[in-house]
């Protein structure tokens, strides 16, 4: 299904283009009856008159499209997004481009919004996030031959691009790490469960626990913000057989999760160790310093938007594995008492 055009309207209606422009526009040169003619079948087509200019000049929008389906609130305190955001626009500046966001509260939701931008033509181009199985975007995305690039994965895209990194190698030296400074009891606070690459990294965890023999080893679901890493870290450490190794699927649990242990009398890293995933500078003015899953997030975001525009041009460069985040080691972790 290729994007409505001024031609397509034009061919259904019977006139010319430029009458259309006029009709669109609410300029004089058509009958009312011609005009309202004219204004329904672009409705009906999903053409939204706001873009009549540009669609006659054929020019581009310069713009990418961006939706996260996550509470508003999550943009102010989480860091991965503000890296990936600045890794977009280190990128789009060069090349002129400007990126278009909005915050949805549903798959459906982010889907209407890709129908909107395309047909009203604000952007060349969407940037997709947080992939799941079987997901709904996706044949959505290839119905309307919307260029697009995701990030997550690896999973099931059709030809669309991914763009991924390698989370069980990172969880798996991250466990590693642990069971070699002597801890048997490591737990581990999960993100969204429905995304692929939190399944990725349960799965692997799970595998490394197993293969390590390890006494206890659990995942507690959450959702990425502070007040639910928080609450997981809780339940963790009341249990009789606590964990005492903890790693976080993002740095702001894992911030949260130091606090707790403080709060409940425990010392970091005596009594605790602590691993967040996503190493940003959250994790560096704690005290102890978190030790950290690091990756260059900001050239992550970069990396997809050489991608998607290469997609823009009529290129199909294929999907692409990131470099792997590794451990950079700090105050947060020990050997256990």
């Amino acid at each position: 299904m290729k994007r409505p055009t001024i031609a397509d309207i034009a061919r259904r209606a019977g006139v010319s283009k430029g009458a259309v422009s006029y009709a669109l526009n609410g300029q004089p040169g058509v009958s009312e009856a011609t005009r309202q003619r004219i204004v329904a079948i672009a409705q009906e087509i999903g053409f939204n008159p706001n873009s009549a200019a540009r669609a006659l000049s054929g020019a581009r929008a310069r713009a990418v499209g961006l939706t996260l389906n996550r509470p508003a609130r999550i943009l102010g305190i989480e860091p991965w997004f503000m890296g990936l955001i600045s890794g977009f626009e280190s990128e789009l500046s060069s090349r002129s481009y400007g990126l278009t966001l909005q915050v949805v509260g549903s798959e459906e939701q982010e889907i209407e919004v890709y129908r909107r931008w395309w047909g009203e033509r604000r952007i060349d181009g969407v940037i997709v996030t947080d992939l799941r199985e079987d997901d709904i975007r996706i044949p959505v995305l290839q119905q309307l031959q919307l260029p697009a690039v995701i990030i997550g994965g690896p999973g099931e895209t059709g030809d669309i691009p991914q763009l991924w990194s390698d989370d069980a190698g990172a969880i798996t030296e991250a466990v590693r790490y642990l069971v070699a400074l002597g801890h048997r009891r490591v737990a581990r606070v999960g993100g969204l469960p429905g995304l692929l690459h939190t399944q990725a990294r349960t799965r692997a965890f799970e595998q490394v626990t197993k293969d390590l023999g390890l006494v206890e080893a659990i995942t507690v679901p959450s959702d990425y913000t502070g007040e639910e890493g928080g609450r997981a870290t809780r339940r963790l450490l009341i249990d009789a057989d606590r964990p005492t190794a903890i790693v976080y699927d993002n740095d702001v649990m894992a911030v949260a999760g130091l606090a707790v242990a403080q709060e409940m009398g425990l010392s970091v890293p005596g009594d605790l160790s602590i691993v967040a995933w996503d190493d940003s500078p959250l994790c560096s003015l704690v005290h102890p310093p978190l030790t950290a899953l690091t990756r260059d997030i900001a050239e992550y975001g970069a990396h997809a938007v050489r991608q998607l525009l290469a997609a823009i041009d009529g290129n199909h460069l294929g999907s692409v594995e990131a470099g792997t985040a590794h451990l950079t080691p700090r105050g947060s972790t020990a050997p256990p008492r």
